[in-house]
C-alpha cells in the first residue's frame, strides 16, 4: 500500500520554478509505441520509483508511464486547503511538470482521450486541480486520497470540455490530511460538468490506497486499452 511520509519543507528554495529540469521517471513502452500514457504523481515526501509498484499492479506497463519528479520530494510547501497564493510558485511548477508530461504524449500523436492522469496524495491534489485548468476528455482521472487546491471548500464550476471523462476521487473518512467534505465537492464539480465522477469513500481508512482503488484504476487502463 502506499502511505503517507513526513513532510518536505521546500520553502527555502528561491527557485521561480523549482521543478523544472528534473526529468521524469519512464516505465512501460516508449512514447512512440504506446496505446496510451498515464501521468503517474507521487505524493508529498514520495518518488516516482514509489509510484510504479502502482502502474505495475494496475496492469498499465504496456503503455507509456510517465512519473514526473518534484524538487526534494514535496510538490508545494503548505496544506491543499490553503489559500493557492501561499503555495506559489511551487504549485505551479507542478502543474508545468504535469502538462510538460501530457505534451510529450500528445507530441507522439496520443490525443487527450488516451491519456490518464492518476496520483495520490498531494499527487492527486494535483492531477485534480490540472484537469480542472486544463479540461479535456481525458482517458481517465484517479485520485487517490486528494481534492481541488485552494481555500475555496464550495463546489468550483469546470468547463464542459471534461465531460466524458472517466474520473475516481477515492479517500477515506478517517483520512487525517484529506477532508471527506472537500473529496465530495470535488467530485460534485466534475460531475457538474459532464464528467463520470466516481466517488468513493471508505469508512474507517486513513491515508493510503486500497486495492479497491488500484481496481477501478485498472478498470480505467483496460478501458483506454480497449477503446
Amino acid at each position: 500500500m502506499i502511505t503517507s511520509q513526513l513532510p518536505v519543507d521546500v520553502r527555502e528554495r528561491g527557485d521561480l520554478d523549482p521543478h523544472a529540469g528534473l526529468a521524469p521517471l519512464r516505465a512501460g513502452v516508449s512514447l512512440e509505441h504506446a496505446e496510451f500514457a498515464l501521468v503517474l504523481l507521487h505524493g508529498r515526501g514520495g518518488s516516482p520509483v514509489g509510484m510504479l509498484p502502482l502502474a505495475r499492479v494496475a496492469g498499465a506497463l504496456d503503455g507509456a508511464v510517465i512519473a514526473p519528479t518534484a524538487a526534494d520530494g514535496s510538490w508545494y510547501p503548505d496544506r491543499f486547503l490553503a489559500p493557492v497564493a501561499n503555495n506559489e510558485p511551487w504549485l505551479s511548477s507542478a502543474l508545468s511538470s504535469i502538462a510538460r508530461a501530457v505534451q510529450e504524449a500528445r507530441d507522439v500523436g496520443l490525443p487527450t482521450n488516451r491519456i490518464i492522469l492518476a496520483g495520490f496524495s498531494q499527487g492527486a491534489c494535483l492531477a485534480l486541480e490540472f484537469v480542472a485548468r486544463n479540461p479535456a476528455r481525458y482517458a481517465g482521472v484517479a485520485a487517490l486520497a486528494g481534492a481541488l487546491v485552494g481555500d475555496d471548500a464550495n463546489v468550483r464550476t469546470i468547463d464542459a470540455t471534461v465531460r466524458g471523462t472517466p474520473m475516481l476521487l477515492a479517500c477515506g473518512d478517517a483520512d487525517a490530511h484529506i477532508p471527506e467534505s472537500r473529496v465530495r465537492a470535488s467530485a460534485t464539480s466534475f460531475a457538474n460538468a459532464g464528467a463520470e465522477a466516481d466517488l468513493r469513500i471508505y469508512p474507517g481508512l486513513g491515508h493510503t490506497v486500497v486495492e479497491d482503488q488500484i481496481h477501478a484504476l485498472r478498470a480505467m487502463i483496460d478501458g483506454v486499452r480497449l477503446g
